[in-house]
């Protein structure tokens, strides 16, 4: 029987396994944070999305008392980032299908469990934790499960815009509202619109440097990297 028939047969076969297995099941201390390996994370991690409230409101407090909980935002952003459809499907595009090693499988399964407790962030008083949560849940919300959230984060990624100078943040918030569909005019400051022309220059120019030339007068795609 293949697989696709077991999920036919079974409808909870593809939802995603309880949170607890996957902490437990991923190799945590190969993975790499700003503080050392990640033996502590899923500790951390269960700590935020406890379903006692007092022991989310503890985890939050504990790690405000240092750079902990932005530091473990920004990392799940940037694993998010690396764990999204497009990475992947550069990944299998240059190294085969089936390259994705077991800890980002196990991590884009996680995504519904790390996103409800990134997203209890979005409206945190800190602006440093709230404007990282969001940049944190723009990759995780493309999760088939999640995508029904997609359309509270706009209002969110308006704020960052108007009181944030954080150029990656301010980077991958526009690209998101740009993808969703959003016009973005409004919201480019000068800088922003000096950073997307830069952006398109380095394109163009490693377009050039790998000499695909497009038949049409312009570039073809260059590798995904």
């Amino acid at each position: 029987m293949t697989h696709r028939s077991n999920q036919a047969a079974d409808p909870h076969a593809t939802e995603p396994p309880h949170h607890e297995t996957l902490l437990a099941s991923t190799d945590w201390a190969s993975l790499a944070t700003p503080y050392g390996r990640g033996e502590s994370l899923p500790a951390a991690l269960a700590r935020l999305i406890d379903p006692d409230p007092r022991v989310r409101e503890a985890a939050v407090h504990d790690a405000l008392g240092r750079p902990t909980l932005v530091s473990m935002l920004d990392w799940l952003g940037e694993t998010a980032h690396d764990a999204d459809d497009t990475c992947v499907a550069v990944d299998e595009r240059t190294y085969g299908e089936g390259s994705l090693d077991g800890e980002m499988r196990a991590f884009r399964e996680l995504r519904p469990v790390i996103s409800s407790a990134v997203r209890a962030l979005l409206g945190h008083d800190h602006p440093e934790v709230r404007n990282t949560a969001l940049v944190a849940a723009i990759p995780l919300i493309e999760h088939p499960a999640l995508t029904v959230h997609q359309s509270d984060l706009p209002a969110h990624a308006h704020r960052l815009l108007a009181t944030s100078t954080d150029r990656y943040h301010r980077d991958r918030v526009l690209d998101a509202l740009k993808a969703w569909g959003h016009d973005t005019t409004d919201l480019e400051d000068e800088a922003d619109i000096a950073a997307r022309e830069r952006y398109a220059l380095l394109r163009a120019a490693r377009g050039s440097r790998n000499g695909e030339w497009a038949g049409d007068g312009g570039y073809g795609e260059g590798p995904p990297f």
